[in-house]
């Protein structure tokens, strides 16, 4: 049974309780392995109360140094309370000359008092009491959050100008460069605005009409690596000539929000709208355009397509990749049975077999089959080559090789490329 003898209106900052007749400060800091918040608790004495009740910035400093101790508790462990009740005297009891030293020695949580108000210049000088004469009860969270991101870009040697750090904010960047980027305008200073969007201009001339497609081969909503590079790079180089003085956190900035829009509005379209281009660059092949096929995995999973329904072949097929594509689910096969040829697909090997029937089986005898290889550059050269295929056939695939008949050369070439 505890009671609670003194609470600040903050909720988080430690609380001292009394549980049998002792007096403890408790705090949550943590989880356990079910995500749960913990409590540490450790004992105090009367003194440490005393100043805990009337110093709001001894307080604040005791929990800063207190946090890293939970820390190694870890999800499961016990509190180190003999290292608790080390730090009450020197940091409540001391000067504070002596309590600068200390925590120039221990391990303490800085966002902590960054986000309760510690004046920042006095902080990094290390003196940390006089940091904490302004200290509040109520914290302001993206204060520390800015604070550190502040921290590790000095830490790379990054230094922010003020339109970098517009275009940060812009992108909702300036606080971690993983976020997804999205356009915050509200959020840049208004007379920094036009300068921003001068920047987004120059990128979204650089990336006008280029489109990041989806690989169907790592899943439904995978996107093209190479497109992404392909936009990346020239979205990069047109921002560093347009605006030399800008440092690389804010022009990758930039050209990650190109390339996520693109995207989204990849994956937000019809997998028709992805087969358009690709079809163009096919062309009919001068063949016969297909009219049944069916599908395979690696799995032996199949699906057929018949001409005349609401989507066309290629739709169909790489909607059947990504449902069906893994890392042990690699191969896919297109079959015309009844013209008597097809391909397979080799995603681990970025190649391609185009297989025709040279003399069907009679009497019993196995059909013969004449099998020849080719490289593939992407998805999408798989793209052309599928819809090539669709159009016309194994003979429409002629125009995209140098086709190989023999196993072993095509190996060595796929190892010649490998090892470019």
């Amino acid at each position: 049974m505890s009671d609670i003898v003194f609470t600040r209106r903050s909720g988080w900052i430690p609380n001292v309780i009394r549980e049998s007749g002792e007096l403890k400060l408790t705090l949550g800091a943590g989880a356990d392995a079910n995500h749960a918040p913990r409590t540490f608790t450790f004992p105090i004495g009367d003194a440490h109360l005393a100043v805990i009740r009337e110093d709001l910035a001894r307080h604040l400093l005791l929990w800063s140094a207190v946090l890293p101790l939970c820390d190694a508790a870890g999800t499961g462990g016990p509190l180190d309370e003999d290292a608790a009740v080390a730090l009450l005297d020197p940091i409540l009891l001391s000067a504070p000359a002596d309590v600068d030293a200390l925590f120039r020695r221990i391990q303490w949580d800085r966002g902590r008092l960054v986000a309760h108000g510690a004046d920042l210049d006095l902080l990094e000088r290390g003196q940390v009491c006089a940091a904490m004469r302004a200290a509040t009860e109520t914290s302001d969270g993206r204060r520390a959050q800015e604070y550190d991101a502040s921290r590790r870009r000095a830490q790379r040697g990054v230094v922010l100008g003020p339109l970098d750090a517009a275009i940060l904010m812009y992108t909702g960047q300036y606080l971690h460069g993983a976020t997804v980027p999205r356009r915050t305008p509200d959020a840049v200073d208004p007379a920094l605005l036009p300068e921003v969007m001068g920047v987004i201009a120059t990128a979204e001339r650089a990336c006008a009409g280029m489109r990041i497609s989806r690989d169907p081969r790592r899943g439904k909503r995978a996107t093209d690596k190479r497109d992404w590079d392909r936009m990346t790079t020239a979205v990069d180089a047109a921002v560093r000539r347009a605006h030399p003085e800008l440092v690389d956190d804010a022009v990758r900035s930039v050209s990650f929000l190109m390339c996520s829009e693109a995207t989204d509005r990849s994956r937000n379209e019809p997998m028709e709208d992805e087969e358009t281009a690709a079809d163009d660059r096919a062309g009919s092949g001068g063949g016969v355009r297909k009219t049944l096929l069916s599908f395979t995995d690696d799995k032996g999973v199949e699906k057929k397509w018949l001409a005349g329904g609401p989507r066309t072949a290629p739709a169909e097929f790489w909607e059947f990749v990504g449902d069906r594509s893994a890392a042990d689910n690699e191969v896919f096969t297109i079959e015309d049975e009844e013209r008597g040829e097809g391909i397979q697909l080799h995603f681990y090997a970025d190649s391609i077999a185009r297989i025709t029937t040279v003399r069907a089986g009679e009497g019993g005898a196995d059909p013969e089959y004449r099998v020849e290889y080719g490289l593939v550059d992407g998805i999408g050269g798989y793209r052309t080559l599928v819809s090539a295929f669709v159009r016309g056939g194994c003979a429409a695939l002629d125009p995209h090789g140098p086709w190989m008949p023999d196993a072993a050369e095509f190996e060595r070439a796929r190892r010649r490329r490998a090892a470019e």
